[in-house]
């Protein structure tokens, strides 16, 4: 293994074993093109290719949560393009580095970085989401192992980043990654306004009229980018692009500052024809809530001044569609929809009392109506990732989450006081708002359980953990 690790990171293949693999990939791939028809050669190219990305997961953590990192975002991609299984590539590519954790665990035998409340906490949950196997309410065993299996596997990740952060270097790594793909994210949606969409993703919205709906809206289609709706998408933007801005702020190379302020503009372009109404909240709470915690003249100035900008343009009239929806945010009692939600919130109430450990996992949604069709709650329209955690888990699986949460805020909050460093104590910023602004958005919507957002926050937390240990005051 440490040859191993040698020949891939340390000399990057510069030597006879990178000529030799390349020379072998380049004749594999010539050999199948020639001899094959055509998607069976594609697939299998994408064997070849994929076999040592897996094995270089597999001797660097890093690399690997970068692989899954981009996997998720371009999951909903490709699903617009094939009718393949795909989402069970990204669950395999999770496994593979928990086997990658377990192999290093069984050499190393401790795990002393994982000594604090937030794996603590996490770990509860994990043991409590596998109790509600037992759950005497549940309509089906199937729902249960369908939605364990993804909360699991999330869960278990954020241990593989605790031990795949081994250095500072290592967490800006995999922090760059996520910085990096939400740009792209959000460029290719200014490209799907300006330039428009592709044939293919025109076929997949018209293939089911109640996702045409939910887009086409006010006599124009909101964008969406990689993902499956423009509200997952504009969520993403909304949180990575105050993270944007507030890491803007540190003393890095001018380019690189620059780049970061390029990305946070583009990412509130793209919320704004995304046309969803959450991610407008979540962005003047972000920055309050980050300028609370600065609590510095320089970062007070610009926030009013933000909020001044911002107040004078929800207030202006206008006949632009992509205007008044984001105006229309901030109106909550004519908001039709909104009031919906609180309606069907009063009427689950009654349940969730006298039912403290939920109907049991998979009892709503997707997993409800494929496994129990029959259930009311099948249909119950949820939408807050909060009432679907106190229908499915009871007021006592809340509570435990809610936990977690506050753990999460507690331990950022808590570091960012007491790191040295100027730069990782405004990554510290960064990190502890945009779970903050996660946490806000799960409310109203399913917030941190859709991709990449539930894998950007599992990897935020074991960054919250690890970023303390390499504090010094000149890093």
């Amino acid at each position: 293994m440490r040859w191993l690790r040698t020949q891939f990171i340390e000399r990057k293949l510069d030597g006879w074993l990178g000529l030799g693999l390349g020379l072998s990939l380049a004749a594999g791939c010539v050999t199948l093109y020639a001899l094959l028809p055509l998607k069976i050669a594609l697939l299998a190219t994408a064997a070849i290719i994929g076999m040592p990305l897996l094995f270089f997961a597999l001797v660097d953590l890093t690399f690997g949560l970068q692989l899954t990192i981009a996997a998720g975002f371009l999951i909903g991609l490709a699903a617009k393009y094939t009718t393949a299984p795909i989402g069970t590539l990204l669950d395999l590519l999770m496994t593979w580095l928990i086997f990658g954790l377990l192999v290093r665990l069984a050499s190393e035998k401790h795990m002393h970085y994982a000594t604090n409340p937030i794996s603590l906490c996490i770990v509860i949950w994990i043991g409590y989401n596998l109790l509600q196997a037992i759950n005497p309410v549940a309509g089906s065993r199937l729902a249960w192992i369908y939605t364990v299996r993804s909360v699991a596997l999330l869960l278990l990740l954020y241990f593989v980043a605790l031990r795949a952060f081994e250095s500072r270097k290592e967490v800006f790594r995999a922090l760059r990654a996520i910085l990096f793909w939400s740009f792209v994210a959000a460029l290719y949606g200014l490209k799907q306004e300006f330039l428009g969409f592709t044939p293919t993703e025109m076929a997949w919205l018209h293939a089911d009229a109640l996702r045409f709906q939910l887009i086409y809206q006010w006599g124009r289609l909101r964008i969406f980018s990689f993902f499956s709706d423009p509200t997952t998408y504009g969520i993403l933007m909304a949180y990575i692009s105050v993270a944007c801005f507030i890491l803007a702020a540190g003393n890095w190379q001018w380019w690189k500052r620059l780049l970061l302020a390029l990305g946070g503009i583009s990412m509130w372009l793209a919320i704004a024809y995304a046309g969803s109404r959450t991610p407008v909240v979540m962005v003047p709470a972000g920055i309050a809530f980050a300028t609370l915690l600065s609590l510095n003249r320089r970062s007070l100035t610009i926030s009013i001044a933000v909020f001044l900008i911002g107040a004078a343009f929800m207030m202006k009239s206008t006949h632009s569609a992509v205007i008044y929806r984001l105006q229309s945010a901030f109106r909550p009692t004519e908001d039709a929809s909104l009031q919906l939600r609180l309606k069907n919130q009063e009427k689950i109430q009654p349940f969730i009392q006298s039912h403290p450990f939920g109907a049991g996992l998979g009892s709503t949604g997707y997993w409800g109506k494929r496994f129990t069709p029959d259930s009311w709650l099948a249909n119950f329209a949820h939408d807050s990732l909060y009432v679907r955690l106190a229908v499915e888990t009871g007021w006592v699986g809340l509570l435990l989450y809610m936990i977690l949460l506050f753990a999460a805020l507690q331990q950022g909050i808590y570091w960012y006081y007491r790191v040295h460093a100027p730069s990782l104590k405004l990554v510290y910023l960064a990190l502890v708002t945009c779970v903050f602004m996660l946490a806000l958005a799960s409310y109203p919507q399913e917030a941190i359980t859709l991709l990449p957002n539930s894998l950007i926050f599992y990897l935020m937390l074991a960054m919250i953990v690890r970023i303390k240990d390499f504090d010094t005051p000149h890093s």
